[in-house]
């Protein structure tokens, strides 16, 4: 009996052996489930608690309180469901990083950061991130970058119009070179004709504004509360020039303490806060050199030998320093077709408007003298300075500011549209846990 019992419990103990490992691997398989499928691309369970933990970390080194488990987990499944979308469109179209394009961007990064790139990955370590976790994501922001631009760029357009109505109504408010450092909390409206939703939007904005004023972190109830697409980022949106501020802000902004959030901003898309997290700079004027230039090129070409156009172009500038007249050998003999019909004449040129080697020869000549001949990538050059002068280039780069400002509001407006488009146009199915809020299947009737 004795024998036979000692016989079983071997066994048993062979068995558990056995299936140890199993419920191991059980369990592994169990922890990497499906958490959601969208179109043809599934998220894992893994996918979501790496991401959970990335931002967790980032949001923890800022010192910025954490919404509750349940309120991250759906933000950042949202998330990864958006990104994956955008993914499957980049993929589509045969969108790629190359991996030197990659690293260019890794070294960029740690530069601005004031890290070599192993300081870097050190620094990402010690945040719960490895290196190449860190740079697959970055990949993936690229992508999502490049997808955007090329659909939603093609949908803005900005006009002369608008700029001079933007540079007017920058101009009546004092506008200047003034810098903010903004957080943003959105709290949508799916369909402003519903009034009882348009209500409950708007108390929830009045009462997230409230809490804040009475102490609560901004950035916290960013990420926990904000419908916008940078929540998860702290609702943080970066430096900003008064000529780039989104025009909802724009007349609010200036005006706005450091440290205060604004009241309730209301539009068709839901209500809105905001704060100046920080400010900085002021009017300047800027002057650039501007040189008054013209040229005459012999370009090397199947039927001319370099050393033939080196040979030209040495004939030519003799016979300007005998005398010749710069126009005519420029109308004649120069291979830059739309300078030499004009005498050669390049107008006014600014700095990094030219070649290098061009524009070398160009800062060093006095006015009036013949310089060259010299070699530039495009072929046998002679140039020269006519006149100089400084230029106020101010009004040049506002009208560029209040251009890039515009496009960057419409942008923002229609980024926004264009990623609940495709978010109701994909197929997203819910698994395990998360799919609790879908309706059950019915009993059947016995």
């Amino acid at each position: 009996m004795k024998a036979t019992l000692r016989h079983g419990v071997q066994a048993l103990l062979v068995l558990l052996a056995v299936l140890a490992p199993l419920s191991v691997q059980a369990e592994r398989k169990l922890l990497d489930q499906v958490v959601a499928i969208v179109d043809e691309d599934v998220i894992l369970q893994t996918e979501l608690e790496a991401r959970i933990n990335t931002i967790t970390s980032r949001l923890s080194a800022q010192g910025t309180a954490l919404p509750p488990r349940q309120v991250l987990e759906e933000r950042v499944l949202d998330q990864l469901i958006t990104e994956s979308i955008q993914m499957q469109m980049a993929d589509r179209a045969g969108m790629r990083i190359s991996d030197n394009e990659l690293n260019e961007t890794m070294a960029n990064i740690a530069e601005r950061n004031g890290m070599s790139l192993p300081q870097f990955e050190i620094q990402l370590e010690a945040e719960g991130v490895t290196y190449n976790q860190a740079r697959e994501q970055i990949r993936k922001e690229m992508l999502t970058s490049r997808v955007q631009q090329r659909q939603v760029g093609n949908r803005v357009r900005v006009t002369d119009r608008e700029v001079e109505n933007y540079l007017e109504s920058l101009e009546a408010r004092g506008g200047n070179n003034a810098q903010y450092r903004l957080a943003y909390i959105f709290v949508s409206v799916d369909d402003p004709s519903d009034e009882a939703e348009v209500d409950a939007a708007r108390e929830k904005a009045e009462r997230l504004r409230s809490e804040i004023a009475n102490g609560r972190d901004f950035r916290e109830v960013a990420v926990a509360e904000s419908d916008a697409s940078n929540a998860l980022e702290g609702g943080d949106m970066g430096w900003r020039a008064e000529g780039q501020l989104p025009s909802l802000v724009a007349p609010v902004v200036p005006e706005l303490p450091v440290g205060e959030p604004s009241d309730v901003l209301e539009n068709n898309s839901g209500f809105h806060l905001v704060m100046v997290m920080d400010k900085r700079g002021g009017e300047q004027q800027q002057m650039i050199q501007q040189h008054r230039v013209r040229h005459i090129l012999v370009r090397p070409s199947e039927a001319t030998t370099d050393s033939q156009a080196e040979t030209v172009i040495r004939d030519l500038y003799q016979q300007l320093q005998n005398g010749a007249s710069f126009s005519a050998l420029a109308r004649e003999y120069s291979d830059d077709p739309v300078s030499g019909s004009d005498g050669g004449n390049l107008g006014w040129v600014s700095p990094g408007q030219m070649v290098p080697a061009f524009e070398q020869a160009m800062l060093d000549a006095d006015i009036g003298e013949l310089r060259g001949p010299f070699r530039s990538q495009f072929g046998w050059h002679i140039l020269q300075v006519q006149e100089r002068r400084q230029k106020d280039i101010s009004g040049d780069v506002r009208d560029a500011e209040a251009r890039q400002a515009i496009y960057r509001r419409k942008f923002e407006t229609e980024l926004q549209n264009w990623l609940q488009e495709i978010r109701d146009e994909a197929f997203v199915e819910f698994k395990g846990e998360y799919a609790k809020d879908e309706p059950a299947e019915e009993e059947p009737v016995s």
